[in-house]
């Protein structure tokens, strides 16, 4: 389902000439802050047997703090199919476009 959405709205990118990952510091500063935090309250709630991932629907690759690949995967890959989305939409519209820069 991940490659499914990456390749859902990364074709935006290629189409659309839209510029995200141009600008990959600045998708980082977007989606990094909220991903370590969704991925300590995560951690916390597998530490507490409050979640848990059935063994027979990951691949069983664990990165730190006990946490599936693809888990790690899903909180980069949504927020950029939403950012891809976004950039797509508001390239065809550009009317649909806050002003980014306070003008």
């Amino acid at each position: 389902m991940l490659i499914f959405t990456f390749c859902g709205s990364a074709w935006l990118e290629i189409y659309l000439k839209t510029g995200v990952l141009r600008r990959i510091k600045r998708v980082a500063i977007s989606v990094l802050p909220i991903s370590i935090l969704f991925l300590a309250w995560d951690a916390y709630a597998i530490a507490q047997g409050h979640w848990f991932f059935d063994r027979e629907q990951i691949l069983g690759i664990y990165g730190p703090l006990n946490i599936p690949l693809e888990e790690y995967l899903f909180f980069m890959v949504i927020p950029m199919a939403a950012i891809f989305t976004i950039e797509g939409v508001t390239t065809v519209k550009p009317h649909w476009r806050k002003d980014e820069f306070g003008e």
